[in-house]
């Protein structure tokens, strides 16, 4: 993914918005803005998970298994919930499966149906992990107050309600507000 080394300020924007009238110089600051944070956290985190020699796409599969770690999970499940295809849930899970991390199992009702489920020794790799990862979180959202946490969630939450609105369908001509 490309993106800007520098966020353009706003003056630019909004000169440029006189050459195309359906840039909103406020709106588009704030996304770039979005955008550049969460590729940074992004390349942070890979960095960090790179050091554990596991992938990102690895780590949320073990994370959504360690939810309820003696509990299996369906790849399909694990596929929704991780939001990827099944192909690709099924590659990570080879993977964690080579490594000892995960085991497949059959469904005793039904001999084709596949679960998947942690195993001692990725329950105690992902233990070994996660205090890194944690304190890295910490650290990222330590620059905010507990109130400043909340009102990034309930922001973030009310861009995530409407991109499947915004995404489906023809854009409005004007969402400038």
């Amino acid at each position: 993914m490309l993106l800007l080394k520098e966020v353009p300020k706003y003056e630019c924007l909004l000169e440029s918005s006189k050459r195309y009238p359906e840039l909103d110089p406020s709106a588009m600051e704030a996304f770039l803005h979005l955008m550049r944070t969460s590729t940074e956290l992004t390349e942070g985190f890979d960095a960090l998970h790179a050091s554990h020699n596991i992938s990102h796409g690895r780590f949320i599969v073990l994370m959504l298994l360690n939810r309820d770690p003696e509990k299996p999970v369906n790849p399909a499940d694990l596929a929704d919930r991780a939001i990827v295809t099944r192909a690709t849930i099924t590659g990570l899970i080879d993977t964690l499966e080579r490594d000892g991390l995960v085991k497949r199992e059959h469904t005793l009702d039904d001999r084709r149906m596949m679960l998947v489920r942690l195993t001692a020794e990725g329950r105690g790799y992902f233990d070994k992990i996660l205090p890194d990862y944690f304190r890295c979180v910490a650290a990222v959202m330590g620059q905010l107050t507990p109130d400043e946490r909340k009102m990034l969630v309930s922001l973030m939450g009310k861009i995530q309600q409407s991109l499947p609105a915004i995404c489906a369908g023809p854009l409005p001509k004007s969402t400038a507000a």
